[in-house]
């Protein structure tokens, strides 16, 4: 559908070259014809009728059904209140910043130049992907819908899709390109997963065994036997919690547990990056205590959540502590506070160091002169 987007719009606005179509491409007017009876408004005007017929069918009055098909171009059901919405960007947008597996990229680039140009090419697919989803969206209710029988268990929409409602690229997929390309998408959504488990699996593993073990509890006393058999047995331990949280997670939203990721992000590690890159007062004490604070804070508030607490946890519908869906409006602007405040009040010898080294890291951290290459390993 966005690549049907672009091509409908270069050739609306004539941004071709014509002598380059005539001396080296075939096939161009076939094309233009094709791409004629395309435009994203077409789509989303599809959307609207297929929203309001299944109103209809369902025993509105035609003028109630109007209102509910126009209800899908503005916003939707799955965040309810202002809060949520606002707290729910601010996690997708911080969170990006923190995730441990983004993060990864700077430890596998030879310079700070490549540093750079590695964060601009996951800037771009990350925008991509956030760009793709209503397409997503839009496109799975103008080609599933009207082919209930099959998609949707029983032949009916009101059952859901057959697998889920996470299925929905993959049918889409199916809908638009066949069996090839529904396995082409399948393979990407396997090899993504995989890809992310991986990188948080080889980051946690790392932080346990090399940060926690040998950095803080035996104070660099350990060889690298001892330190890889701490990181193999973090693996497994990790491997353990995953698919028990998997497997209580399973009938959540995976735009929900999604968001869940984002919101530790955003609120562990986003405030400490910022603070230390940035403020020149940011002491090695503020930024693990705000750090904690961060974390402690978005995993209690969302436990609290009536997402967690009800439908995971299995308490009575009602008796979820915390109101909201995200955490991340309250757990942010803590882990800031807490960092600001720890930091103004830390007098240590430690702190004093940190603040008198924070030219020279601003000096690395904009420009990369003096900045290690990669290690050897």
């Amino acid at each position: 559908a966005l690549l049907n987007a672009m091509i409908f719009t270069i050739l609306e606005e004539n941004l071709v070259d014509p002598e380059f179509i005539r001396n080296r491409t075939t096939g161009f007017e076939a094309l233009r014809e094709n791409a004629k009876g395309f435009s994203p408004e077409a789509m989303f005007a599809k959307a609207v009728e297929i929203k309001a017929g299944l109103a209809t069918t369902a025993g509105k009055a035609p003028e109630e059904a109007a209102v509910v098909g126009q209800s899908i171009m503005g916003p939707g059901n799955f965040v309810k209140d202002p809060i949520s919405a606002i707290s729910f960007g601010m996690a997708l947008m911080f969170g990006t910043a923190g995730l441990p597996h983004i993060l990864m990229r700077f430890f596998t680039v030879p310079n700070a130049k490549e540093a750079r140009k590695s964060v601009g090419w996951a800037t771009t697919w990350i925008g991509y992907f956030y760009i793709l989803t209503f397409i997503i969206g839009f496109g799975a209710i103008t080609n599933l819908i009207p082919n209930p029988a099959n998609y949707f268990v029983g032949g009916e929409v009101g059952k859901g899709l057959v697998g889920g409602g996470n299925m929905a690229a993959v049918h889409l997929a199916g809908a638009v390109g066949g069996n090839w390309f529904m396995g082409f998408i399948s393979a990407v959504a396997f090899a993504t997963i995989l890809a992310v488990v991986a990188g948080l699996t080889l980051s946690g593993a790392s932080a346990v065994s090399h940060d926690l073990y040998a950095s803080v509890w035996r104070h660099g006393r350990v060889d690298q036997a001892q330190e890889l058999r701490v990181s193999k047995i973090t693996t497994v331990c990790l491997g353990v919690v995953a698919v028990v949280l998997g497997i209580a997670f399973e009938k959540e939203n995976v735009a929900y547990m999604v968001m869940l990721a984002f919101v530790i992000a955003a609120s562990a590690n986003f405030p400490v990056l910022f603070m230390s890159v940035l403020w020149k007062g940011c002491t090695t004490k503020g930024a693990v205590t705000g750090g904690f604070v961060g974390l402690i804070t978005a995993v209690t508030l969302t436990i609290g959540s009536a997402s967690v607490w009800e439908a995971v946890m299995l308490y009575p519908k009602g008796s979820a502590w915390f109101p909201y869906q995200s955490a991340a409006i309250f757990s942010i602007p803590a882990a800031f506070i807490t960092i600001w405040l720890v930091s103004l009040l830390d007098r240590s010898a430690r702190g004093n160091q940190d603040r008198a080294g924070f030219p020279a890291q601003q000096v690395r951290s904009e420009t990369g002169i003096g900045a290690a290459g990669a290690s050897g390993h």
